[in-house]
């Protein structure tokens, strides 16, 4: 999960370092070589700067004297407090607890989005919970799950945000709908060719817990999708 690869970054950052300037070590001495305390101090700056964005990003401010003492016990390959496996599940449980805390605003507006939108006239809702409105209804051919097809399209935000559009582009694109989001795959096969539908692309159908770019965590997006062809039927 991406939102987690900070918990793996200081030991890249490590090994950056040292993989930088591995290829000149053998020209000293050993006396030599051995990090100094600035060097030492240098060395904990530079991973300390590499964990300084990606966690104060996610809002992850660990207990300091906690954190270092078991980068003492992990690096001094002693006995620590926990095995591998285990101080890895209580990170990710940990992380888990946090985000869905910092989230929980936006998940509960979302839900009250998508109730209050599925009343509206005009909205169908599906089983799996995507909601559209018809505007222009084609009466082309529908694609399948596996083909590839033309569309235009705007996507927002609830909050009227846009974040894509292709008619600004000037040019449509091609997808395959088995390689894009679970919302548009569903949406687009109710489509026949000519049509042109509305989508309401629950969180769980889109990007989820994690986002993507401008779109945030928890974001329910709105689709003006146009299919303009079915460009090649899958298997």
């Amino acid at each position: 999960m991406k939102n987690k690869c900070w918990i793996f970054l200081a030991v890249l950052t490590a090994v950056a370092v040292f993989s930088s300037c591995k290829g000149n070590n053998s020209d000293f001495p050993k006396s030599e070589r051995n990090f100094d305390n600035d060097a030492s101090y240098a060395l904990g700056m530079n991973v300390g700067a590499g964990l300084k964005d990606s966690m104060l990003n996610d809002g992850i401010i660990p207990n300091l004297d906690e954190f270092f003492r078991g980068m003492k016990d992990g690096m001094m390959g002693g006995k620590t407090r926990f095995d591998i496996d285990d101080a890895r599940e209580r990170i990710n449980v940990a992380y888990e607890e946090m985000m869905q805390e910092r989230d929980a605003g936006a998940m509960q507006e979302e839900i009250a989005f998508l109730a209050e939108n599925a009343k509206k006239p005009g909205v169908t809702l599906t089983p799996n919970g995507l909601q559209y409105e018809v505007m222009v209804e084609g009466n082309g051919k529908k694609p399948s799950a596996n083909d590839i097809v033309r569309v235009h399209y705007e996507g927002r935000l609830t909050n009227n945000m846009l974040f894509d559009n292709s008619y600004e582009r000037g040019e449509p694109i091609e997808f395959a709908l088995n390689e894009v989001i679970t919302g548009w795959s569903e949406g687009l096969q109710l489509m026949s060719v000519g049509s042109k539908y509305k989508l309401y692309v629950p969180s769980e159908m889109g990007y989820g817990q994690y986002g993507n770019g401008p779109i945030p965590a928890y974001a329910t997006l709105v689709f003006i999708v146009e299919l303009l062809d079915i460009v090649e039927q899958g298997e």
